[in-house]
Order: C-alpha cells, then sequence, then structure tokens
C-alpha cells in the first residue's frame, strides 16, 4: 500500500510539472496530432495483458525486495524457522506425553484401589448382615456405593486422558515425519533453487511472463510457500492441541475424579470440529478407539519412528 501510494503521488506530482508543456504543445495543431497520437499508443500498450503482466511482475519484484528488507519472506528461511520450531514443540510434547502418562498410571492405581476397598467392603457388608448387624452392614454398603461412584467418575476422566494420549502420540509421530520431509526439502531444493535462480535470469522470467509462458523460478519459489504455508498451519495446530491438553491436565484433581468444566468442553469442542490438517483421517480413528472397550491403550507401547520410511508428502508440488 505504500509503494502504490508512493507511485501514485509520483505519477501525480509529475503530471503537475509537465502539464504547462502539454498546454503549449496543444496549441499547435501539429503537435496536438502527434500527441493523440503518442497518447492512444501509450492506451493500446496499457490495454495489452502481456505488457501489464510484465508490470505486475516488475513491481511485486520491487515489494517482495522492499519487504524483505524488514521480513523473513524467503521460503527457505521461513522453512528453517519452522524446523526450529518444530524440534522445540517435538521437546515440549514429548515432556507433555511423560507426564500425561504418568498422570493416567496414578489414575489407574487409584482406580484398582478403590475397586479391592468396594470388594472388601461388600465382603464386610455381607458379613454383617449375616451376623444380623445392620449397622455395619449399611456403613459399609453406603461405602463401597460411594467408592462405585468414584470410580465411573474416574473411569470417564480416564477415558478423556486416553484421547489425549492417543492424539498427542500420533501428532508426535506425524510432527516427526513432517520434520524429516522438510529438513529434506529444505537440503534438496536450496540447491536446486540456487541453480534455477542461477540459470533463469530477471530478464528470462519477464520474457515468459510477456510470452505467456510458466516462469521455472516463479513456480519453485510458490511450491516453497505452498510448503511453509502447509507446515505454519500444522505447527499451529500442533501448539494449540498442546494448549488446551496442558490446560486440561493442570485442572485435575486425580484424587477426587474432577476436571474444570472448561477444559473439558474445549476437549470435546476438538472432538466435533472437522478433519485434523496434522492428523488427517486418523483423528475419527482415534476418537473410536478412545471410545471403544475392546481397543485397550498399553501405555508401554514406544513411540512409533517411521524415519526413511515413508514417500515424502510435499514432492508432488515439484511436478510442473
Amino acid at each position: 500500500m505504500l509503494g502504490l501510494a508512493a507511485i501514485i503521488g509520483g505519477l501525480g506530482w509529475g503530471l503537475y510539472k509537465i502539464l504547462p508543456f502539454l498546454v503549449s504543445i496543444a496549441e499547435n495543431t501539429l503537435y496536438l496530432g502527434a500527441l493523440l497520437t503518442g497518447i492512444a499508443a501509450l492506451v493500446y500498450v496499457l490495454l495489452d495483458p502481456k505488457f501489464r503482466n510484465l508490470i505486475f511482475y516488475m513491481y511485486k519484484s520491487v515489494m517482495r525486495w522492499i519487504t524483505g528488507i524488514f521480513i523473513q519472506i524467503d521460503p527457505i528461511g521461513i522453512l528453517r524457522n519452522y524446523i526450529s520450531d518444530l524440534k522445540s514443540n517435538l521437546r515440549k510434547m514429548g515432556k507433555q506425553i511423560g507426564v500425561l502418562k504418568g498422570q493416567m498410571q496414578r489414575l489407574k492405581s487409584i482406580m484398582v484401589e478403590n475397586q479391592k476397598s468396594i470388594d472388601s467392603n461388600l465382603k464386610l457388608a455381607s458379613k454383617a448382615k449375616e451376623t444380623d448387624k445392620q449397622s455395619v452392614m449399611i456403613l459399609k454398603s453406603r461405602k463401597a456405593g460411594r467408592l462405585r461412584e468414584s470410580n465411573m467418575r474416574l473411569d470417564e476422566l480416564y477415558r478423556k486422558l486416553e484421547l489425549l494420549y492417543r492424539v498427542l502420540v500420533k501428532m508426535y509421530e506425524n510432527s516427526e515425519i513432517m520434520l524429516e520431509d522438510i529438513e529434506d526439502q529444505v537440503q534438496v531444493k536450496e540447491q536446486e533453487r540456487k541453480a534455477i535462480r542461477a540459470s533463469h535470469s530477471a530478464m528470462k522470467s519477464a520474457m515468459n511472463i510477456i510470452t505467456g509462458n510458466n516462469d521455472k523460478r516463479e513456480m519453485f519459489d510458490r511450491a516453497l510457500e505452498a510448503i511453509a504455508d502447509d507446515v505454519s498451519l500444522k505447527i499451529g495446530e500442533m501448539e494449540q492441541f498442546m494448549e488446551m491438553s496442558s490446560s486440561f491436565m493442570d485442572s485435575i484433581d486425580l484424587q477426587n475424579g474432577v476436571f474444570e468444566e472448561e477444559g473439558l468442553e474445549l476437549l470435546e469442542k476438538w472432538e466435533k470440529e472437522g478433519v485434523s490438517l496434522l492428523l488427517g483421517g486418523e483423528k475419527d480413528l482415534l476418537l473410536y478407539k478412545s471410545k471403544s472397550e475392546a481397543d485397550e491403550l498399553d501405555l508401554d507401547a514406544p513411540i512409533q519412528h517411521s524415519k526413511g520410511q515413508h514417500k515424502n508428502q510435499y514432492n508432488d508440488l515439484f511436478n510442473f
């Protein structure tokens, strides 16, 4: 916008300066004819779509150069920053998974102890009934009932934590794959980009724009920018889920099996939202597994690492 304002202001100032000269020329019929011819030629050039594309390309190049002085807009540089962010997030996510795993193991231990206490109190209540000790029977039965209610709340909480654990682990695995893909692309494409920029000069790019051909240099940068945009959205989703899960975990009182409703509402909102960028179609499968009684979660199962065992998800962007 600043660039456009400066250009319009410059054109206005230039027109103001040459206006007296144009008026003096218009006084002469011969000069007027030449002036009209020149104006017609100028209008024809301005209406030519190829010329407008060239002007737009030149304008965009200048604006990118000016913007690049203050802001990192080089796609390779942006991807390098995202690599650093991803590594940092993976370390945080690994610690968060460890904390969550510890909470789940402690919660399961509480539920097991509660169940033992339920069985013990029910046995005592049964014996009290046999010996006609009514007050003892009522006391032990009520205690068993309270523990059963507590275990029901804890079981519900465990299901929510199980969903968090499954999602965090899958996000961790997918983020590792994404990190590997980006590092591979940066390493390979940086050299290719240098070669393309060296062989495709600004003049050659301009000629491609004029003739209507796709400029390989421009297409290559667009592909890198598309990767940067995709990674940006996925990192944003990753950080948002980590923040939400951390907030939910901090609000939990394991002993009483209670948690803040706000954290639960955020989790339920995430469950109902559309397909996850980072998880893809795996989100529905994780939701199903967390609600299925048959698919029991193994907390001791290691996180899967598929380093070098998959196709790079960004390779197809460079098929032009």
